[in-house]
């Protein structure tokens, strides 16, 4: 398979690469580098938010989205370009993903004509912000065993439950929440995916301190919150489909940012043995060596299950590898940098807190061995209990 990008696809590496650099000067240049991974919380919010703005006016944001919708129909690879263009300019983390990656793709997909309407105009323009409301105290990666409750009454939803972390929810304006609307339905079903304002009585939203101190997840609690009852997406109790695309979106061309941004952290450790003298030690030198094949690995197959279209199951695989890659890479950092990295906000040291994660969020490790097992291999499911 040919991996190289085409010269149209370098033609347009070029267009992104000069708009970043020339846009990313003035009031933008301070925002370089803030927020990511472990590092959202409040870093720099109202000058990411600014940016965000600035890239919604020039035609930058949801790029790969359909034109008729607000987007640049860019294909799969171009938004790969834009990506790792955008990692490796350094631009702010941005602070609309949510709704550009995970809700406004969904909706396109398994919307109303009257919700695409509605909602994606301010994702474009970024005049609204979205979190994600899935996971729960017993309903994590068993999603399926979610407790929180939509009941209708009249014209609207009246939700009640608990979600759990819940990235961003301090500065969303909006959130797409799995709710079980038939308590009697099997697991799988019953299930309805709702779009529920976060401004209002009845959401309280309280922050999680990490291990690392940040507080960038939440706990949100709904006590009789409400949203119109046409704010479904997709059908009444037919939810699951719909909430399994937005997390097929989810792992997507998206990663191919996050790389660059490893391929950095790669070189800090790198430069950190060389200043520090780890580097003479053979057992560190065959570490770096295999970090720096997995960044390789993590690439190619990325492009490869790209070339062959949306991705499917395969993309578990990129999740899998990369979420253990990194805590061995934060792993390594502390190695590197030795008793020093222990100190109170020791260079690197969040980066090695946040990745204990890795394995957990977006799916964790064991659900990402089902799904390829099942689903891309063909191999028999697991038991179900009885």
């Amino acid at each position: 398979m040919d991996l190289r990008f085409s010269d149209e696809d370098e033609a347009f590496r070029r267009e992104v690469r000069d708009y970043l650099e020339t846009n990313l000067t003035g009031e933008f240049a301070e925002a370089r580098g803030l927020g990511g991974p472990g590092r959202e919380e409040n870093e720099g919010f109202d000058v990411r938010l600014a940016w965000e703005r600035h890239l919604a006016a020039d035609g930058w944001t949801c790029i790969g989205w359909p034109k008729e919708y607000g987007g640049r129909a860019a294909t799969l690879t171009q938004q790969v370009v834009f990506h790792e263009e955008y990692a490796r300019a350094q631009a702010p983390a941005r602070v609309g993903i949510f709704g550009e990656g995970l809700l406004g793709p969904t909706i396109i997909a398994f919307g109303t004509d009257e919700q695409r309407r509605r909602f994606l105009p301010p994702i474009v323009n970024a005049t609204e912000l979205w979190c994600q409301g899935y996971s729960e105290p017993d309903a994590g990666s068993d999603l399926a065993n979610l407790k929180t409750v939509a009941e209708r009454d009249g014209d609207e939803w009246v939700i009640s439950g608990q979600k759990v972390w819940t990235s961003l929810a301090h500065w969303a304006d909006w959130i797409f929440v799995l709710c079980r609307t038939d308590r009697s339905a099997p697991r799988h079903r019953g299930i309805s995916y709702l779009l529920c304002p976060m401004r209002q009585p009845g959401i309280e939203i309280r922050p999680i301190t990490q291990i690392s101190g940040k507080q960038e997840f939440n706990e949100v609690f709904f006590d009789g919150a409400r949203t119109p009852a046409d704010n479904v997406v997709g059908e009444v109790n037919g939810g699951w489909r719909a909430a399994m695309g937005t997390l097929a979106f989810e792992r997507g061309t998206l990663y191919f940012g996050q790389q660059i941004g490893f391929e950095r952290e790669f070189a800090e450790i790198v430069d950190a043995a060389r200043k520090n003298g780890a580097i003479d030690d053979p057992v560190v030198r065959d570490r770096l060596v295999q970090a720096w094949t997995g960044l390789r690995v993590m690439r190619f197959h990325n492009l490869r299950t790209l070339r062959d279209g949306e991705p499917g199951p395969e993309a578990s695989v990129n999740k899998l590898f990369w979420s253990q890659w990194h805590r061995s890479l934060g792993e390594l950092a502390m190695d590197v940098q030795g008793m020093g990295a222990t100190l109170q906000d020791a260079p690197l040291q969040w980066m090695f807190l946040f990745s204990r994660a890795d394995t957990i969020y977006a799916g964790a490790s064991e659900i990402q061995r089902n799904i390829i097992g099942e689903r891309a291999l063909g191999l028999p499911s697991e038991p179900k209990p009885a």
